[in-house]
């Protein structure tokens, strides 16, 4: 299978629109299974901050269980479906794992992985210095592992719990 590789974009102005979209679309794909909100998370999310040109997005659902009849809505919307991290979250990516515009997180409304992702991405809104860290990080980790995805998120973990530990 051909992976997407770790390329890192400047800050594109349209990213919250391409948010706006694709949370209408998935509204009106799956919007019996949201219970809460839909966010944008991940660094497309934080203005002026450097990111792989990926929308992530945060769908609330009652439960994974309660959710699972999403999978195939979504598969036929054009989302591929990946077992990943099956215990906390059902993870998606569009159109395809070679080539990614969108990442999808079905993720258990009010769970504790929400409420990290919240906090993240709004410390990292609110701290210009934090967020030039965590650039200047993932810039590093990208250089370092540029066809290796699941190294470079792992390795921007110990600063995230940093960051989430002095909130």
């Amino acid at each position: 299978m051909t992976r997407a590789p770790v390329i890192l974009s400047e800050y594109d102005v349209a990213w919250p629109l391409r948010f706006a979209e694709e949370k209408k679309f998935l509204s009106g794909v799956i919007g019996d299974y949201l219970c809460g909100t839909i966010e944008h998370v991940g660094s497309t999310a934080v203005p002026g901050l450097t990111a792989k040109p990926v929308i992530d997005i945060m769908f609330g659902v009652k439960s994974l269980k309660a959710s699972k009849p999403a999978i195939a809505a979504l598969e036929s919307a054009g989302y591929e479906y990946s077992p990943y991290k099956t215990d906390v979250m059902h993870w998606f990516c569009k159109p395809s794992d070679a080539h990614r515009t969108h990442h999808l997180h079905l993720i258990p409304f009010e769970s504790a992985l929400w409420h990290e992702r919240i906090k993240f991405r709004d410390r990292l809104r609110a701290d210009e210095v934090i967020a030039n860290e965590y650039a200047a990080l993932k810039r590093d980790l990208a250089i370092r592992h540029v066809g290796d995805r699941e190294a470079y998120t792992q390795e921007k973990w110990p600063f995230i719990r940093q960051v989430l530990a002095g909130c």
